[in-house]
């Protein structure tokens, strides 16, 4: 079979189709699936230490020197998450992590908090590592600054097709940015730190300007100090992921999933410590307005803190300076990638046990979940617009989706570790775990709390407005779906067959889908049989009777009459009309044609997708669609179709109607010729969809 003209586009951005059982062909290996995975946490050290020094630089200059401090607090906890998280691969292989966890130990409202905090914490990871790639590109070329929010959104389409692609491929693109960005920064550290070894310390562009303010005392101290430390936390942003994709891993995919969360863990505490720690010995200055700075020059623009460093280190436009620039770059837009490999995971499971539409559960021509990956994007999309595609304003919502999701998974895994405590009694090893991960609980329950505090009025209210709302949603999907299973559920032993069949065919003129159409009514030999035609245009209603009547068509033909030149009204009005008992059915057969031009669909009405949506409300009517391909339509039609044109006329495909007597038209007058005559539909064939239908009885 051949695909339409229209697919093309779709083939070169997204490939060719795959078979189910080449799911194996795309697990990844450890080397593939940390550029996957992991490149969100492994990013956020971008942008990690800049939140914390932004919320010093409040407190002025002596606390900008306890940034390498509060560093050092928050690769702590990320050593303990990742700990726990470990843990959750090897007890869930299934993946689904925080949700999975909590649905099997804490229950199912815990585990919908769970998923709520992960999906948003997924949509908030692409707005805001996206925003932070554009915000590190217009630091080195500042002329793109005006074209921020189109940036992003162009960054967001190219992450959204790449994905499409599928895992595997996507994977192996964005392992190169990924590991680039690696390099360049320990190059930079590397090179940085020995500078300072032989005497020459790197010298930040912003060392020599001041603060306007001093620095807090007592509770207004700590308070800066919790609030740097809830900035700095966005470094956790991501370990969740590993743990939702670990069936994607090859096997041993437990171990493998397990070993990815350890290097990834190691690589960023040591990339978030050595530059907390040099951009401190730079003297490194960053402050939310340049207002808040003192001795200013004219025309200075901030830039962010990797280029500072990455200036003063190799020196300003170098090419070291431009490496590390445009490897961040690219690996800030790549750390979309974690969330879209961990949204759509989540969503097909939350849809699998019916709390989002089960549309999230098909996957796509590549085998990964499309419905999801286009879900996620258009939501980031619009963040990116509603804010501006600020950082700063973007990072007030985030990680507080983390931490609930952290602090569940943690509860739930003590209570795994008693249960399987209770079932085979403790041991060294459940004692461990469960401590591990009480630990953790207790510690990102507090995290928790002081995000909280420090963000609520700075933007994170939406979040926790946004989390509950989600909450209610999914438990209104559920519901849905409960009441619908009970509806469709079989109410007697067996099938109930319909007293008497009441068969209605439209019929816009006698021509060769009308009599298929009219055939195929015949051949289901209902109890009555009608063919009914709304008069639109007298002229052509005249016509219609007058081939008919020379046809000699013995099928009653009803003309119902249309003041308002609207064809559904009547044919509404005529089928509330025919009496019909608690076992009849009413059949509507709609003949249609199919084109095989999208353009030619757009020449015609939509009559027919209208009537045939509002029919599906009317109790006892059933619809028949009676498909009649046109010569354009031929080469995406099936063989079976293409033998069946051998039989057909020169100006159309399909299978032709019975022979009935020669009408006027046979004898040599002229046909209306207009296309909406042809009482027609357009289907878009090889897609098995229905859009750009339209029915063809002709209207004024």
């Amino acid at each position: 079979m051949t695909y339409p003209t229209f697919r093309t586009p779709k083939r070169l951005l997204v490939g060719h189709p795959m078979r189910s059982n080449q799911m194996a062909e795309t697990e990844l290996p450890k080397l593939l699936a940390l550029p996957v995975y992991c490149s969100d946490p492994i990013s956020s050290n971008a942008y990690a230490t800049q939140e914390i020094l932004l919320v010093l630089a409040l407190g002025g200059a002596t606390l900008i020197f306890a940034t390498p401090w509060v560093a050092l607090v928050v690769v702590g906890l990320l050593g303990l998450v990742t700990l726990s998280y470990r843990q959750t691969c090897y007890a869930y292989p299934d993946g689904g992590g925080a949700y999975a966890v909590s649905k099997a130990n804490l229950g199912r409202h815990a585990s919908l908090i769970a998923a709520a905090a992960l999906l948003v914490d997924y949509v908030m990871t692409v707005a805001v590592s996206v925003a932070a790639s554009v915000e590190n590109l217009t630091s080195a070329f500042p002329f793109l600054l005006p074209y921020t929010v189109l940036l992003c959104c162009a960054i967001i389409i190219a992450l959204m097709v790449m994905n499409l692609r599928g895992v595997r491929e996507s994977g192996t693109l964005f392992a190169i940015p990924t590991y680039a960005f690696i390099l360049s920064v320990f190059a930079m550290l590397g090179v940085g730190f020995y500078q300072v070894l032989v005497g020459h310390t790197p010298v930040a562009e912003s060392s020599n300007l001041g603060f306007a303010h001093g620095g807090p005392l007592g509770a207004a101290l700590i308070i800066l100090l919790l609030r740097a430390f809830a900035s700095g936390c966005t470094s956790l942003t991501g370990v969740e992921a590993v743990s939702n994709g670990v069936p994607t891993f090859r096997a041993p995919k437990s171990r493998n999933a397990a070993t990815t969360l350890l290097a990834m863990a190691g690589l960023s505490i040591a990339m978030m410590i050595g530059i907390a720690v040099l951009s401190a010995m730079a003297n490194v200055h960053i402050a939310e307005n340049l207002s808040d700075l003192t001795n200013v020059p004219g025309g200075y623009q901030q830039r962010t803190v990797l280029a500072q460093l990455s200036s003063a280190v190799f020196g300003n436009n170098t090419f070291g300076f431009f490496a590390v620039q445009l490897s961040t770059t690219f690996i800030l837009a790549m750390a979309a990638n974690t969330a879209f490999n961990g949204f759509p995971i989540l969503a097909s499971i939350l849809a699998e046990d019916r709390f989002l539409p089960k549309q999230l559960t098909r996957r796509g021509d590549r085998l990964v979940f499309s419905n999801g990956i286009l879900m996620l994007s258009g939501v980031a999309m619009l963040l990116i617009v509603a804010f501006d595609g600020s950082v700063t304003r973007l990072i007030q919502l985030y990680i507080l989706g983390v931490f609930v999701s952290f602090t569940l998974s943690q509860s739930g895994m003590v209570v795994y570790w008693r249960r399987q405590a209770a079932e085979r009694g403790w041991t060294l090893r459940h004692l461990g775990s469960a401590m591990i991960n009480g630990v953790g609980a207790a510690a990102t329950a507090i995290v928790l709390v002081i995000v909280l505090l420090t963000k609520f009025t700075h933007g994170a209210y939406l979040v926790v407005i946004a989390m509950p709302l989600l909450v209610i949603a999914m438990l209104q999907v559920k519901k849905h779906y409960k009441k619908v299973s009970a509806q469709l559920a079989p109410k007697a032993a067996g099938m109930i067959l319909p007293s008497r069949i009441h068969a209605v065919v439209l019929i816009s003129q006698v021509n060769e889908p009308a009599l298929k159409a009219l055939a195929f009514a015949k051949a289901i030999r209902p109890s009555t049989i009608t063919a009914l035609h709304v008069d639109v245009h007298r002229r052509r209603t005249d016509k219609l009777m007058r081939d008919w009547s020379d046809r000699e068509i013995a099928v009653p033909l009803r003309i119902v009459a249309c003041e308002y030149r609207d064809m559904l009204t009547p044919v509404i009005s005529y089928l509330e009309r025919i009496e019909i008992g608690p076992r009849d059915v009413v059949e509507v057969f709609i003949p249609e044609y199919v084109t095989g031009h999208w353009w030619e669909a757009l020449l015609h009405n939509q009559s027919a997708l209208r009537l045939k949506s509002r029919l599906l409300y009317m109790p006892g009517v059933m619809v028949t669609s009676v498909p009649y391909q046109l010569r354009s339509a031929e080469q995406y039609s099936l063989d079976r179709a293409g033998s069946a044109a051998q039989h057909g006329d020169a100006g159309a495909h399909g299978p032709s109607a019975p022979a009935l007597p020669p009408s006027a038209s046979d004898r040599g007058e002229t046909p209306p010729t207009s296309p909406d005559d042809a009482l027609g539909t357009d289907h878009n064939v090889a897609e098995g969809t229905t859009e750009g239908a339209h029915l063809a009885i002709s209207q004024r």
